[in-house]
């Protein structure tokens, strides 16, 4: 089981990809490899999410990766479990699950195939947050998929249930300006964590973020700039970050599917994965020229560190 941190959720929380073998089953070992290489690199904690490709799992799918995930971090940091769902009562059983398993604090999405209004939105998050006592982070993902959050669910839900209950990653665009409302519009008592992969980390710094929550493919440069905006370097922030938001602007043509084909085959290059399998069907898949272009960018991002 994985440890309930008792300090609040910060740093640098890397979503895990799933691997899968060739039958299509989640590879544990390469998952705890992928885990092992996560906390050998300095993260924080490690998170699944929406690259996790939990939607795509299915029911017994996502319920078997947290279960994976929680034994194999065995206590060096924070977990977070994505437990977002079509309905309220099965985000509640994910974040029941989660939470016996000893997860540190669940992560959810709004449903995605309604739209719902403030009220709505407002009463599903906190339907999750009453059925545990570990910390929930909502996530507004429509950066992917869905709507964006209304500002008024955000300070509802603190103003309800507390900071060291409720956390937040807004991903609505400008994410920025978006991040500085929420903090404002809380007194700065927000706990705000981003998710750009790294192209909005330095300015969301700047605006006092508790965490990032980037894909792993690019960790060992986001621990580095990470560190590096904790020391103020300037030189040294900028020469890790521009390769870094090059990558990730690769990656953010394509969506969800351009993460998932670029972030796994940078695992695969770093030697963590065995394959580059994603639940199908996916929209997009690397070519070559992109693949060219990738491979100088992390050669770059290498050569800083």
């Amino acid at each position: 089981m994985c440890s309930a941190d008792s300090m609040p959720l910060h740093g640098v929380l890397p979503v895990l990809h799933t691997p899968f073998d060739n039958s299509g089953e989640i590879d544990a070992q390469t998952l705890r490899n992928e885990i092992d290489w996560a906390f050998q690199t300095g993260a924080d904690g490690v998170v699944v999410a929406m690259v996790s490709e939990i939607l795509r799992l299915g029911y017994q799918g996502r319920k078997r990766l947290a279960e994976l995930v929680c034994e194999a971090s065995e206590a060096r940091g924070f977990t977070v479990i994505s437990v977002g769902a079509e309905s309220t009562t099965e985000a509640i059983e994910f974040a029941k699950h989660a939470e016996g398993l000893g997860a540190s604090a669940v992560m959810a999405i709004p449903p995605v195939a309604t739209s719902l209004g403030a009220k709505a939105t407002r009463d599903y998050f906190a339907g999750i947050a009453r059925s545990i006592s570990i910390p929930l982070v909502v996530q507004d993902a429509s950066g992917y998929v869905g709507a964006a959050i209304d500002l008024s669910v955000y300070t509802d839900l603190l103003e309800q249930f507390g900071n060291h209950r409720i956390l937040f990653k807004p991903e609505a665009s400008p994410l920025g300006p978006n991040l500085s409302k929420l903090r404002d519009a809380t007194d700065g008592q927000a706990l705000i964590f981003e998710g750009s992969g790294g192209i909005n980390l330095v300015d969301c710094y700047r605006r006092g973020i508790a965490g990032t929550m980037p894909g792993t493919d690019l960790l060992d440069g986001i621990v580095a700039l990470w560190w590096a905006l904790d020391d103020g370097d300037e030189d040294r922030i900028y020469q890790l970050s521009l390769p870094i938001c090059a990558l990730v602007a690769l990656q953010l043509q394509a969506g969800l599917d351009g993460f998932l084909s670029i972030e796994k085959y940078l695992l695969k290059k770093r030697g963590i994965f065995e394959n580059t399998i994603q639940v199908q069907p996916s929209g997009w898949q690397l070519d070559e020229e992109t693949r060219a272009e990738v491979d100088r960018l992390f050669a770059r991002i290498q050569a800083a560190l």
